[in-house]
């Protein structure tokens, strides 16, 4: 191999899941550990790698994601490895052991298959602009692989008493234990959100993380702004 390319040569396997630079996700593919993965996400695979798009499973679990498409997601079984990215997203990689993110669905890139999932719908927004904000809760023990458009910033909530309060163009995902509400504001629109007039925030509260990238990503998912 050429010497200024070997740089770039994959890293031995140390996990399930590894970032390969910062826009790449390395599954290590086995059988028996099925694998969800974005549509159209795998740029390149060694081995034996097969898919299936928009199996029945996520045909069911999902039948209420109100996108007009359903999960975009597909099942990917094998041996070898596989190599999963995102137009150049940030990925961040999460070992869950016994917890539970709720992620925004245009956020979610691939996760262990014998996890448990749904489509939710977030509680208490819908009052703000007539409609809500449908994310996917991902739970169990295992490997889940998330997408920020840029490095992303994680708020404990439970550092301070005070509220934690995000564009909900700019959520990434979050525990979902912790308490959220929506909050229409005049006075912020100039601060959080890009929008004129006023503008929505969701306000988080208790004990867990929230995860927000450096991006309002409003391209395909469904928007609570007005």
């Amino acid at each position: 191999m050429n010497q200024q390319l070997a740089g770039y040569a994959p890293t031995p396997v140390a996990a399930r899941m590894e970032n390969h630079g910062p826009a790449m996700l390395k599954v290590a593919m086995a059988g028996g550990q099925d694998l969800y993965a974005r549509t159209g996400s795998m740029v390149a695979y060694e081995g034996f790698v097969q898919y299936e798009p928009n199996p029945s499973a996520v045909r069911q679990i999902a039948a209420q994601w109100l996108t007009g498409e359903g999960a975009p997601l597909m099942r990917c079984s094998g041996d070898g490895l596989l190599y999963l990215a995102d137009y150049g997203a940030d990925v961040v990689v999460i070992n869950l052991d016994n917890d539970s993110l709720s992620v925004n669905g245009s956020n979610v890139l691939a996760f262990d298959a014998h996890l448990q999932w749904g489509v939710e719908k977030v509680k208490g927004l819908a009052k703000l602009a007539g409609q809500g904000l449908w994310n996917v809760t991902i739970g169990g023990t295992g490997w889940v692989a998330l997408t920020s458009r840029g490095t992303p910033i994680v708020v404990d909530c439970g550092r301070g008493e005070d509220e934690t309060y995000v564009d909900p163009d700019a959520l990434v995902a979050w525990s979902p234990n912790l308490k959220v509400k929506g909050k229409r504001s005049f006075k912020a629109s100039s601060l959080i959100g890009r929008g004129s007039g006023e503008a929505y925030q969701m306000a988080f509260s208790g004990e867990g993380i929230v995860v927000v990238q450096p991006s309002e990503d409003s391209t395909d998912r469904l928007r609570i702004r007005g």
